[in-house]
């Protein structure tokens, strides 16, 4: 890109870009990015290709040539470096603007999902709008915890407690308001997925899938490195459930949109016929599995549980879609298969909406899908006329290597 002679549109006046890099002067300067190279390099670089208005050719393999020197043709599943480095900005931008604490500051940020930065001039919005204390991309700073801890890590809560379940919705919205999902300024194909929800006056339900623990393990408060084991049944949930739940509460969140979180075990039929609901998880989640049963795509899986996948009911010879549980759990390195689906629910007569993995990592790629508006463009060439105001059910793909998820591929569209 730093070759290309193609004059971009003028999008900023001159005192516009004066403020701008003056403005990244000050953040480079800041030890947040002054002890690195490649924060400063990364940041300097797309802040400059938007002011010459070339912000739209920002992409990841773009970024990984013109600032990485990778090859054009290398691989960014494998090698997730501009990703990572603007997750990592993404924070240390936050960090900044915490520490400074000045309102009267130009504010410069990189909206989740994208790689072009946005300039926000003192006094243009509302202080509410201001950028979270934290990285606002759920995915890529719950991955790296994620990736930290022993995938089968639960934290537990304690349904229908009403002081366990006050803690857990406590943290949960801590973590919303630090990692506010954004949407982007124009409208989106994800915009209209989430419209009928979005636009429901009904309390929408989160349903996310429960572990059951025996206990819970905790530190002495004198001496931190002992533990004792605390023998308590209750439940809990799974790290990598966490990570879409987070996010998809977020959405609801800052759309403004009433919700209420509720355990698979917790959930009734008489709630679910209250308003919209999302279930999330599959195998681990049995109202997920009662709802796709009659959908063309669905869960299966052999009486060993050992091989599970998804079926396509029109086409019952393919196998495509399956994940054996021997290889998942001696390499961590495989290939999750996810359903995304909206449609209105017969039994509830509600809006219901999927986002379900075969293993775990599959319903992370399948929440990334449905937070992130990149992700979903790719269905608009697959989509028939008035798609918006249609059921819909999509079949996702992720590599996983090492447990974290690849971008997700959409593999089958269904609308009806």
């Amino acid at each position: 890109m730093a070759a290309d002679t193609t004059i971009g549109a003028v999008l900023y006046g001159e005192q516009e870009r004066t403020d701008v890099q003056q403005q990244l002067e000050r953040l480079l300067a800041n030890p947040h990015f002054s002890h690195s190279k490649r924060f400063p390099s990364f940041l300097r670089f797309i802040v400059e290709e938007e002011l010459e208005g070339r912000g739209e050719q920002l992409k990841e393999r773009t970024l990984g040539v013109e600032v990485f020197g990778r090859d054009p043709n290398y691989d960014t599943t494998s090698d997730p470096i501009v990703r990572v480095t603007a997750a990592e900005i993404r924070k240390r931008i936050a960090q900044y603007y915490q520490d400074s604490g000045n309102p009267d500051e130009l504010r410069i940020s990189l909206p989740p999902g994208s790689y072009v930065p946005h300039f926000e001039w003192p006094g243009s919005h509302p202080a509410a709008t201001s950028e979270p204390l934290h990285d606002p991309h759920p995915f890529t700073s719950l991955a790296h915890v994620i990736a930290a801890s022993d995938a089968a890590t639960a934290i537990p809560v304690t349904p229908r407690s009403h002081k366990g379940w006050f803690v857990f919705t406590t943290l949960l919205l801590a973590a919303i308001a630090i990692t506010a999902w954004s949407w982007g300024r124009k409208s989106t194909t994800l915009d209209s997925f989430w419209a009928p929800v979005l636009s429901s006056t009904d309390l929408v339900i989160v349903c996310f899938p429960q572990s059951h623990l025996n206990g819970i393990t905790l530190r002495d408060a004198a001496d931190p490195s002992v533990q004792r084991r605390m023998e308590e049944p209750m439940n809990g949930i799974v790290l990598d459930d966490l990570q879409p739940l987070v996010s998809l509460s977020g959405l609801l969140e800052m759309r403004h949109q009433r919700y209420i979180l509720r355990g698979e075990d917790d959930s009734t039929l008489t709630d679910l016929r209250q308003g919209p609901a999302i279930f999330l998880g599959a195998f681990d989640n049995a109202w997920t599995l009662r709802l796709t049963r009659g959908l063309r795509y669905r869960f299966g899986n052999d009486p060993e549980m050992k091989h599970f996948w998804i079926e396509d009911t029109q086409s019952p010879t393919h196998t495509h879609w399956a994940i054996d549980r021997n290889v998942q759990e001696a390499t961590n390195n495989y290939r999750d298969y996810a359903i995304v689906a909206r449609f209105r629910d017969a039994n509830t007569g509600k809006l219901a909406v999927i986002v379900a993995g075969i293993a775990r990592g599959g319903t992370v790629a399948a929440g990334e899908f449905l937070t992130q508006p990149s992700n979903m463009e790719s269905i608009k060439t697959q989509a028939p006329k008035n798609w918006a105001g249609q059921n819909m059910e999509f079949v996702l793909s992720t590599e996983i290597i090492d447990g974290r998820s690849s971008p997700p591929k959409v593999e089958a569209t269904y609308f009806w």
